[in-house]
């Protein structure tokens, strides 16, 4: 019997990726499109939570939400938390803008997995994926700022190699930090 688990996004994409990193392990995601407020805080974990006990005050249920960011080393980090904004104000256009001429194009990939148990019981998973920031956007997959994101030992975006994407990606990792936690001690917990 598959374990079900609700998951609470206004992002139909981030609820594809999450549902087929974890149907291979039984777990049966249930998609609640809701609209979760967006704190202004300096962690991604802070926001994650914040959304996973608001999820969870209007789910009545187990509830697990995700947020990520993207982290460029030579602008300290910006976008991070204000990615979804950043993406939605400039785009990768903007951002491609910002990078034009700096040499160092480091930058990581975060996601953060809050699952709230309760309203005071929540627990955080959380998965990086570094890369770099390509010099134009490449490819029609994925979405966000997958065109420009090119991940460590690779030579194409997320958006030219979506099902790489998908085995290396921050939130396959968060995912199975997600699945680690199940397997050793959350299965109960969700039941």
């Amino acid at each position: 019997m598959p374990l079900h688990i609700y998951f609470a996004t206004s992002n139909p994409h981030k609820a594809v990726e999450i549902r087929n990193a974890l149907q291979k392990y039984g777990v049966d995601v249930k998609h609640i499109e809701l609209e979760l407020t967006e704190i202004q805080a300096d962690e991604l974990e802070k926001v994650a939570e914040f959304k996973a006990k608001e999820a969870y005050r209007l789910v009545g249920h187990p509830v697990m939400v995700e947020d990520a960011g993207l982290f460029i080393h030579a602008l300290k980090g910006f976008p991070g938390v204000y990615s979804s904004y950043v993406y939605r104000t400039i785009g990768n256009e903007g951002v491609l803008k910002l990078m034009e001429g700096v040499e160092n194009r480091a930058a990581k990939f975060k996601a953060v997995i809050a699952l709230a148990l309760s309203q005071d019981d929540v627990r955080i998973f959380t998965g990086e994926c570094h890369g770099m920031i390509a010099e134009k956007q490449r490819g029609k997959e994925g979405f966000g700022f997958d065109p420009i994101f090119i991940p460590e030992g690779h030579d194409r975006t997320f958006a030219e190699d979506y099902e790489y994407k998908n085995q290396v990606s921050h939130r396959k990792r968060a995912t199975q930090s997600f699945i680690n936690f199940i397997k050793e001690e959350g299965k109960h917990l969700l039941e």
